[in-house]
């Protein structure tokens, strides 16, 4: 991911509701939700919800697919695995992260 995709992204999901979604459907997997059940499952209004879920496509978190007459909306888990990858890209010098591999203490200046 480069700069503008992160930052995309970042500004996408620092939004109560955007999380939300995004965190739902991440749970969900690629079966995804469609957009009325969405709007149920967190209480929030169709008028908003199509608002959050335009932020979210937009920055590339969501996709959404039509199946009859309904869209189902699905996370992006590669889009989501690259904005994570790049959080952590410098993180212990390069060294994978994990419980013990970065020297967390800081010492006495």
């Amino acid at each position: 991911m480069d700069t503008r995709e992160v930052l995309a992204a970042l500004a996408a999901i620092a939004q109560e509701s955007r999380l939300g979604i995004f965190r739902l459907l991440v749970q969900l997997g690629p079966e995804g939700m469609a957009a009325t059940k969405i709007a149920e499952q967190l209480d929030i209004a169709p008028s908003s919800l199509s608002f959050h879920l335009k932020e979210l496509t937009h920055a590339k978190l969501i996709t959404s697919r039509s199946e009859g007459r309904f869209v189902i909306y699905s996370a992006d888990t590669a889009v989501m695995n690259g904005l994570i990858g790049y959080l952590t890209e410098n993180c212990c010098g390069g060294v994978p992260c994990g419980p013990g591999s970065c020297d967390t203490e800081q010492s006495p200046t």
